[in-house]
């Protein structure tokens, strides 16, 4: 690591790789038509979801959720619908957004597969589960 990018921050560190990684998902989702961040939410959408519980299964906040959801559902990826309660929004993903996560799921594990092929699968695999223990440890949306 290079002087520019050491730091003590762990948040920076993490930030950093995650753009990166990011950009390579990015790179590998395009022909679909898809950012990995799209294809994140369109994954967690096989069915009607709540906004508020989509938000979580996603680790958004449900801002952030409704602004990226625009695309998509202007695309006619996904829907929005009224539940039971006229103050509950549902997510569904749509035929059509079927259709190009099925395009894209090749492509993502292409992606997943450079990733494994940089870093070495048992690295890849050791970073998910510390990252899934980092993300349990971590109180959601309040500080430490």
């Amino acid at each position: 690591m290079d002087t520019l990018s050491a730091s003590p921050c762990t948040c920076f560190r993490l930030r950093r790789a995650s753009r990166q990684l990011s950009q390579l998902y990015d790179a590998h989702l395009s022909p679909a038509g898809l950012s990995l961040n799209a294809y994140s939410i369109l994954r967690r959408a096989p069915r009607p979801r709540q906004l508020g519980e989509l938000a979580d299964a996603l680790g958004m906040d449900r801002t952030t959720l409704t602004r990226n959801l625009k695309p998509l559902l202007a695309a006619g990826w996904l829907e929005a619908t009224r539940g039971d309660d006229a103050r509950q929004r549902l997510i569904a993903i749509t035929p059509a957004g079927k259709a190009v996560l099925r395009r894209a799921r090749p492509l993502w594990r292409r992606a997943q597969d450079a990733v494994e092929a940089t870093f070495g699968p048992a690295p890849t695999a050791r970073l998910n589960a510390l990252l899934d223990q980092l993300d349990h440890a971590l109180p959601a949306g309040e500080p430490a």
